[in-house]
């Protein structure tokens, strides 16, 4: 094949290529063992050349997955030269420093022969319901008592499994079954994936993935520098905060963009903490490097060219660079913010096209007991959302997984899959931040145990301190919030013990709006009125607009008729905020 491909034949050899990472997706969710895979669908999935470098991801996938997993495959390249590799070879790790952050991100690697000779590799990452150690929390010290910490090793050698690795695996973790079921899923997932590569080569007689690569990645960063360059060359800053584990943690950011380039620096941010709240660099890099392609040029495909003009810094040592052996169990919470605190300093740069910010830090609670009859443990991750901030010309999206693309779990799974019961579930009226756009809703929820035995739970929550702040004169989103028996409010990124009867009360937050919100349309305010967004008191004190209710207070379904703008009251109170 040459070296360049006419467009038409590139375009039907690249949606043929992402079929085959689809599939890839497809299987490891139908196949995986836990919710965390197959229901928050926290994985990712990917197709790199005979080098490393990324050519194509699947449908979805994380960015703190997917990007962390595109630069993390040169470690288990070096680790593992292509001539020590054996045809049904399979590799891991879940060291934080090499790929996904934490150690409870499990990364397998494929190498695809065909014949003697490597072409090419598949790659996925998932989130392990457990890895031992500590709970899942933010509560560690040192990344020792995390867990079970896995170097780059084979987790099968030449088609069999490496029954040592996995002796050592299973008798570290909680749930054996589900953690082991995972591997294989991630095993078998990659399998279909070289599987179904190795059709499309056949099918377009390829010898090699790599010229075709080399085109996809010279056309990806081609069109990010054009994007790039299209943006007004300066030095952007914003920062932000996070709640932190024992005191609150600063996020600084300096955006400079120089012609075709675009430098993120976070010199200045919070040195790293001695909690599990820290972020690696690979994670950072992850995270900065998607808001840039989010914010500049979302329709390029998401591969090696997209990263190559965005080069992302930051001191070592710091809250976002940190050093081994910082605990990193909780990097997310600190990790989430960054496209939030990047959009915010680009703001400036790109005047009504980013989105403020939102929930940002998906809460992700581990739950913990003994199911009631049996008296066998449990342990459960249970994945929520708040809402998203407001974008340029549409409100936010409500209980959405921005910037982690994680779903949050039905209720019905959680009750079927555990002995917890959810009596409540529900998006939280005022929680969107007001503005011309509103921000998305958070939720209320509410959740008991069944059983008699202690019981606890891991919260890791964030924004209870900080709310999600608005753009362009749009206000801030509901706090968090973390509550036990509606009273008593635990440290939210540590093990809290329960006891029956205790219910426990997980409100993730709203996001910020963007524009004046007394310029929000009147007929917007009163459907969310109608709909239960706002309140009518909010919509007058936030919005200026005066809504009457005109039914029965004692009515459950109340009809959109009985709810009436008066348009004299509103025009005098708008008319009074634009005087003052």
């Amino acid at each position: 094949m040459e070296h360049r491909i006419d467009p038409i034949t590139l375009e039907v050899l690249w949606n043929r290529l992402l079929s085959v990472v689809n599939e890839q997706q497809v299987t490891l969710m139908r196949t995986a063992f836990s919710t965390v895979v197959r229901e928050s669908q926290d994985l990712a999935c990917g197709v790199f050349d005979t080098r490393g470098s990324m050519i194509a991801q699947s449908l979805t996938g994380t960015p703190g997955h997917i990007n962390a997993m595109a630069t993390g495959v040169r470690h288990f390249l070096k680790a593992y030269p292509v001539e020590t590799l054996r045809p049904g070879d399979v590799l891991i790790t879940n060291d934080p420093w090499q790929t996904a952050g934490q150690i409870n991100d499990m990364t397998i690697l494929t190498p695809v022969f065909k014949g003697e000779r490597v072409i090419g590799y598949f790659a996925s990452t998932c989130h392990a319901p457990d890895i031992g150690g500590r709970i899942f929390s933010g509560e560690a010290r040192e990344v020792y008592e995390e867990g079970l910490r896995i170097p780059i090793t084979k987790l099968f050698i030449c088609d069999e499994p490496n029954y040592e690795l996995f002796k050592i695996i299973r008798a570290n973790v909680r749930t054996p079954d589900e953690t082991i079921g995972d591997l294989y899923a991630q095993t078998s997932s990659n399998a279909v994936g070289a599987r179904e590569l190795l059709h499309f080569m056949d099918e377009f007689d390829l010898d090699s993935i790599d010229p075709l690569a080399d085109e996809i990645i010279m056309r990806s960063e081609r069109a990010m520098r054009e994007a790039i360059r299209a943006l007004p060359n300066g030095r952007y800053e914003n920062e932000s905060w996070s709640d932190g584990f024992d005191e609150p943690i600063r996020i600084k950011v300096a955006v400079t963009i120089e012609d075709e380039d675009l430098f993120i620096d976070f010199n200045g941010s919070s040195p790293q903490s001695s909690r599990g709240i820290n972020v690696v660099l690979n994670y950072t890099h992850a995270y900065a490097s998607f808001a840039i392609k989010a914010a500049v040029s979302p329709e390029v495909p998401h591969n090696e060219g997209a990263f190559r003009p965005v080069h992302v810094t930051a001191p070592p040592g710091c809250i976002l660079n940190c050093l081994e052996p910082a605990a990193v169990a909780s990097r997310h919470s600190i990790g989430h913010f960054l496209p939030g605190v990047i959009f915010g300093a680009l703001a400036p740069a790109m005047p009504g096209k980013l989105i403020a910010c939102g929930a940002d830090p998906i809460w992700i609670s581990v739950w913990q007991g003994k199911w009631p009859v049996s008296q066998e443990a449990f342990t459960f991750s249970l994945f929520q959302c708040g809402g998203t901030g407001a974008r340029a010309t549409k409100d936010g999206l409500n209980t959405t997984g921005f910037p982690s693309g994680v779903a949050g779990v039905p209720a019905e799974i959680v009750e079927s899959r555990t002995p917890l019961i959810q009596h409540l579930r529900e998006l939280r009226t005022d929680s969107g931040g007001p503005g011309t756009y509103r921000g998305g809703l958070g939720q209320w929820t509410e959740v008991s145990y069944r059983g008699e035995a202690p019981w606890g739970i891991s919260a890791l929550c964030d924004r209870t301190r900080f709310p999600a702040t608005g753009l362009e004169g749009g206000k801030s989103g509901a706090f968090g919030e973390f509550l036990v028996n509606n009273s008593t409010r635990p440290q939210p990124k540590a093990f809290i013990p329960l006891v029956p009867g205790d219910r426990v009360q997980l409100n993730p937050p709203g996001g910020g709006g963007s524009g004046d919100p007394f310029r929000r349309p009147l007929e917007l305010v009163l459907n969310d009125v109608i709909n239960g967004y706002v309140s009518l008191e909010t919509a007058d004190r936030e919005y200026g607009v005066i809504i009457r209710y005109l039914g029965d207070q004692n009515q459950l379904v109340r009809p959109p008729e009985v709810y009436v703008i008066d348009e004299a009251a509103t025009e005098l109170r708008r008319a009074r905020k634009q005087g003052d």
